[in-house]
């Protein structure tokens, strides 16, 4: 059940339209990734502007997901929400329309306590067969699972890995030993993903992966392979982008380097806009750096 998330796994980008979802342009999108290397994808994200899509928005898309994706690379389907029940009713909609797993974030505002997380990513748990994969991202959501509460959390059969972007590498080490070998770590940070597999991680769950899937996939496959010397070669091509993509309000510099490639119109969802031409200076040189573009 858990041996398919691994690698590189973008962070899905929405392509919007005047507006709209563009459903045409998400699903070619996603089949590039998928022929760049990627080994997984992640819709409905923070990256994917989630947080401005109505309910209905959010199941059309993690269908099309599913849909362009052919059971070629899993679908970890973003289901996270501050409120429990809108939780449980999206992980339930993407076990039904054919996900293999849910990425579930800490309840963000609300700033419940550990007994609060527990009790959370529990309910969710038992409403759905699916995998979970717990998102720990004090950042955005104020709250951090504590490794003893990361613990009891990883004994509920169906919870089987965290993406971790807590920021500290040390984490990785004592969840390996207090969660198991077999608990599933993923990076939430491209920038520390190099310590991060070195230190026993199983991949990234990335936002430069929608700019680079190639090398993003091609740095997977030699920390997976334990090829350091390769794996930190594409870690010094990539470091600038890694940064770059987040040198104004992601996703927006993301959607610009993802322009300039002709993959989607530069458009995204208030309260987020466009990259700031300081922030473009950056990811020009980045992609430059990469040598994509």
């Amino acid at each position: 059940m858990t041996a398919r998330f691994y690698g590189s796994i973008p962070a899905l980008v929405t392509p919007f339209r005047d507006g709209s979802v563009d459903f045409a342009t998400f699903e070619a999108f996603v089949d590039w990734q998928i022929t760049e290397g990627s080994t997984g994808l992640v819709p409905c994200g923070t990256t994917g502007e989630s947080a401005t899509m109505t309910i209905d928005e959010h199941n059309a898309v993690i269908a099309a997901c599913i849909k362009a994706a052919a059971g070629r690379v899993p679908v970890i389907a973003g289901c996270g929400s501050n409120d429990t029940a809108c939780a449980v009713s999206h992980a339930r909609h993407a076990e039904k329309a054919g996900a293999d797993a849910a990425l579930v974030v800490s309840p963000y505002y609300n700033k419940p306590n550990q007994e609060g997380l527990y009790q959370h990513f529990k309910a969710i748990a038992d409403a759905t067969s699916l995998p979970i994969i717990l998102y720990n991202i004090p950042g955005r959501s104020v709250v951090d699972i504590a490794p003893a509460t990361m613990k009891r959390l990883s004994e509920i059969p169906n919870i089987v890995g965290v993406k971790d972007a807590t920021g500290l590498i040390q984490r990785i080490s004592e969840q390996r030993l207090s969660c198991g070998t077999d608990f599933i770590q993923l990076s939430g940070n491209d920038d520390m993903t190099l310590g991060i597999m070195v230190s026993g991680g199983h991949g990234c769950i990335s936002v430069t992966a929608n700019v680079a899937p190639r090398l993003c996939a091609d740095f997977q496959t030699a920390c997976l392979e334990k090829r350091w010397d390769d794996a930190l070669a594409l870690q010094d091509r990539l470091y600038p982008l890694h940064a770059g993509l987040f040198s104004d309000a992601s996703p927006g510099p993301a959607k610009y380097a993802l322009s300039k490639l002709g993959k989607l119109k530069e458009e995204l969802r208030l309260p987020m806009v466009p990259a700031g031409e300081a922030a473009r200076h950056i990811v020009d040189a980045a992609m430059a750096h990469a040598g994509i573009g």
